[in-house]
């Protein structure tokens, strides 16, 4: 008799607690990419970096979503992205049945921006349809504004251009009369909103706090960890304002260090919890070690 072998992965799904609150990790899968993206580094030197890291080359980026189970109600940070991109990606809908979560039971579905990786998996772009038919959109006042504003859409990069306004004007319509854009503070019971621009204009990070503990959901402060931990001036093509992108990260890191912070990020690796700690040479990555209890 032979023994079934595995052929693909478990789910990616990681359950955390957060005082009282409940914060599940959801894998939409991972992207794969070319270091030519990247900024004030050569890719031959983000190359090594990852080697030296055993990642592999070219880039493989994850891409993470997190549930949040507050005072009885349930909200998304993130969609990712959809079925508009590479098939390694688009499994957010698939990991939340087998979570139990019910996308109908979502009261608020809260971007930190409203790039296709995340926010592409908000609406089914061949219906119309939302996939979140209950929820709020949640997401910054100024990050709403510039994708909607028709002459930043005319002077942007041709990618930009031609990819990611459409989508996030296509993405975000079936919500219009349920938007929620907010400039900081508390915007779901726990979640506090913390304006960090400079990848996009209105790119938030979003404090989870209950009692005495905290997580930082920090969205794109970085895209490649491995190499922009260490070396926080390299910024990607993706960003809005990469001075500002720098600027940002350089003082979100110094943040999370400081503070001993524990911090989750939409494109650190699967389940995307860490800390950042300080080596002679700059910042470190220190993935959290796997839970086996809640």
């Amino acid at each position: 008799m032979s023994i079934p072998v595995p052929q693909k992965q478990i789910p990616g799904i990681y359950h955390r607690r957060v005082g009282d609150i409940t914060v599940i990790a959801l894998s939409d899968g991972f992207l794969v990419g070319s270091l030519d993206v990247l900024r004030n580094i050569t890719p031959d030197e983000a190359a090594r970096m990852l080697v030296e890291s055993f990642r592999p080359v070219p880039r493989v980026t994850s891409v993470n979503c997190y549930a949040i189970h507050s005072a009885g109600r349930l909200a998304l940070v993130e969609t990712g992205c959809g079925n508009t991109m590479q098939d390694t990606a688009g499994r957010l809908l698939e990991h939340m049945a087998i979570a139990g979560l019910d996308p109908a039971q979502v009261e608020a579905v809260i971007l930190t921006h409203m790039h296709p990786d995340h926010s592409n998996g908000l609406t089914d772009p061949a219906t119309g349809r939302p996939f979140f038919p209950n929820a709020e959109l949640v997401l910054h006042a100024d990050e709403w504004a510039h994708w909607h504003d028709d002459a930043r859409m005319a002077q942007a990069p041709e990618m930009h251009r031609v990819r990611y306004f459409p989508s996030a004007r296509q993405q975000g319509a079936p919500y219009r009369d349920r938007l929620r854009l907010h400039r900081g503070g508390e915007v779901f019971p726990g979640v506090t909103a913390m304006p960090i621009p400079g990848h996009t204009p209105g790119h938030t990070g979003y404090m989870i706090a209950s009692g005495s503990d905290a997580l930082f959901i920090w969205g794109d402060i970085v895209h490649v960890p491995d190499v922009q931990i260490p070396r926080p001036e390299v910024a990607i093509e993706f960003d809005v304002d990469s001075a500002a992108a720098i600027a940002t990260r350089r003082r979100v890191l110094d943040m999370a260090a400081t503070d001993r912070l524990l911090i989750a990020g939409m494109h650190v690796h699967f389940p995307g919890y860490a800390n950042i700690g300080r080596g002679p040479e700059g910042y470190r990555l220190v993935l959290e070690p796997w839970r086996q209890t809640l």
